[in-house]
Order: structure tokens, then C-alpha cells, then sequence
């Protein structure tokens, strides 16, 4: 065991064994998900970062199937929100309804209180609805008519857009961005996956075919376990610099915050639990730092202009900063 700032660390071989169950978990979702094993590990990863997910791709290219696969594997109680225009808050967090036996307002728990949260079509309704999963997904919390009510342990958020240029979406704010750790792309199969699709379909849902490999207290463990991972102080300096980079660029009007240079870290930790280590190494961070950053940066008006313009930001950055010449092990 390691001691980083009085905290308790995991040891190499705890971080091994979960290791493992991780992987098994993996070869789960595969049964459902075919040729996207980098989308599915990313995912896992920011589940066990504590964090929130969102996908934006279009329709029909499995990302309900992959939020409810993983519900399935890992025993986790899910809900979903198809959001349309006329979506409101009260039905993402519930409501107050007369009791005639007690003449009491009693309050109705709307979907938002499971473990696995699918916000399917995110960016089809409106900034006051869309404002409604805020607090849960920063605070775990719920605030209605006054009163505030604790969501479940844990609580994740896989939210679903449509690309912006689609009929009927708009831009999520800049808030409510913040709040994901990591935007995603499911993308198109290759030939190969789409064949084993085509082959291995026999009418059921490939869902059926998941079997549970671990339940909700080996995942808060999990959890438990990545927020120990060991960061050192040149690791810690080599995040630090790399978010600092954003709140200098000329092309960027607003940097990554500090809820994002957090999240950054955490996924950093989570990549290095994901491959057996309990310590964080330089190669952690830049696997991590385009799906941190992309959605986070706010581009001025002549950046925004050009192809691929924040992709082309970060990896400047991820060039100008020079990574330490350390491990990232506990000395």
C-alpha cells in the first residue's frame, strides 16, 4: 500500500485482480457491441472515473444498446429519457402530487433516481430541461419544490446528441458541457464487424446473451480504488501545465476549468487502473487528453472557422508541452 497526501493507495496486486474483472467485462459488452472495443474501454474507463458520458453520433449506431449492455454487466439499475421539445424538468426529476389519504403533497421520483441514466437525444430539448440534470450529474443530488433528494450510489449519466447540424437540435451550453467528462463517437463498423453482425443474428436481442459480472459494491470499490491510484508530483505538473496551455492559446476563448482539469486527472487514473498499474504515467495522460479537452474548448470565431480546429489545437499542445522522463511510480 501507498500513502499519497495521507490517503490510502491501492496495491499493484488489488489493481490486478479488479484488472481482470474488467476485462471480463469488456468480453461481455463485445456480445452486444461489435468492432468499437476502443469506444467500450473508454466507457468503462469513465465509469470508473466517476464520471458522465456523452455520445454524439447519429441514429441507429448502437448507443442505447451499449448503455444498456452495461447496465446489464455490471447490475446496474437504468432508466431512459427520450427528449423531445416539449420534454419538461418535472419529468426528469419527478414531481409533487396531492395524497388524499394523508392530504399531504407526496413527491413522485421521476427517472433521474436509478444507477444508469440514458438521456437519448440530449440536444432536441430545451436549455430549461436540459438545466434540470445538472445538479445530478455535479452533485449527485436533486433539488424539487425545496427539497433536496439523494440519487443512488452510483449515479451515471450516458447522454445521447445528435450531431448539430441535424433538424431540430441545438448546442448544448458550455455548462452543461463541462459536466461530461468525455464526449464520444460510436461511429460506423468496419466490413468485418458489420459481417459478424449480419452472421450472428438469429432474431434475439444480443443483449440477452450478456451475463452479469460484477454487481454495484464491486463497482464502487472499483471506483474507490481509482480515486487512490497514485499520481506523482511530475505527472501532477505535466496535467497542470497541459490545462494551463489551454487558458494561453490565442485561438481559445476559454480554457478547460478546474472541474475539467479534475476529470482529467481522474481519467488519467482510471487508464492506469484499466491497465494494472496503481500510479499514473505520462503516457495515462495523453491517451486521455483529446477526450477530455475536445468539448471543453470554447474557439474564437476565426478558429471555429477552420477544419478540424480544436483536434489541431490540443495536438499542438500535447507537442509544445514535453512530457516528464518519469514512470509516474511512488519513489
Amino acid at each position: 500500500e501507498y500513502v499519497q497526501s495521507g490517503r490510502k493507495t491501492n496495491s499493484i496486486q488489488e489493481t490486478k485482480i479488479m484488472n481482470q474483472q474488467i476485462q471480463q467485462l469488456i468480453i461481455e459488452i463485445k456480445k452486444a457491441i461489435k468492432g468499437k472495443d476502443e469506444v467500450i474501454c473508454k466507457v468503462i474507463m469513465v465509469i470508473l472515473a466517476s464520471g458522465h458520458i456523452l455520445l454524439e453520433d447519429n441514429p441507429g449506431l448502437g448507443k442505447t444498446t451499449l448503455a444498456k449492455s452495461l447496465a446489464k454487466a455490471m447490475c446496474l439499475g437504468e432508466d431512459r429519457i427520450q427528449f423531445t421539445p416539449d420534454t419538461m424538468p418535472s419529468d426528469i426529476v419527478g414531481y409533487s402530487i396531492l395524497n388524499k389519504e394523508t392530504n399531504k403533497m407526496q413527491f413522485t421520483k421521476g427517472p433521474v433516481f436509478t444507477n444508469l441514466l440514458l438521456a437519448d437525444e440530449i440536444n432536441r430539448t430545451s436549455s430549461k430541461t436540459q438545466a434540470a440534470l445538472l445538479e445530478a450529474m455535479a452533485e449527485g443530488t436533486v433539488t424539487a419544490e425545496g427539497n433536496t433528494y439523494k440519487l443512488p450510489n452510483p449515479f451515471i449519466t450516458i447522454a445521447t446528441q445528435n450531431p448539430i447540424t441535424s433538424g431540430g437540435t441545438q448546442a448544448l451550453p458550455d455548462s452543461q458541457l463541462d459536466r461530461f467528462m468525455v464526449k464520444l463517437s460510436m461511429g460506423y463498423p468496419d466490413v468485418q464487424s458489420q459481417m459478424a453482425m449480419i452472421l450472428e443474428d438469429h432474431g434475439g436481442n444480443p443483449i440477452d446473451q450478456i451475463v452479469p459480472v460484477m454487481n454495484l459494491e464491486q463497482l464502487v470499490a472499483m471506483r474507490t480504488q481509482v480515486a487512490q491510484t497514485y499520481i506523482s508530483q511530475e505527472v501532477a505538473e505535466y496535467i497542470s501545465l497541459l490545462v494551463d496551455a489551454t487558458r494561453h492559446h490565442d485561438k481559445i476563448e476559454c480554457g478547460i476549468s478546474p472541474r475539467g482539469t479534475k476529470a482529467f486527472a481522474n481519467l488519467a487514473k482510471a487508464c492506469a487502473y484499466m491497465n494494472g498499474r496503481n500510479y499514473v504515467i505520462p503516457n495515462d495522460v495523453s491517451a486521455v487528453i483529446y477526450d477530455v479537452f475536445m468539448h471543453r474548448l470554447v474557439l474564437t470565431p476565426s478558429a471555429r472557422r477552420e477544419k478540424n480546429a480544436a483536434e489541431n489545437i490540443v495536438k499542438g499542445i500535447v507537442g509544445q508541452i514535453k512530457p516528464p522522463a518519469v514512470n509516474g511510480a511512488r519513489k
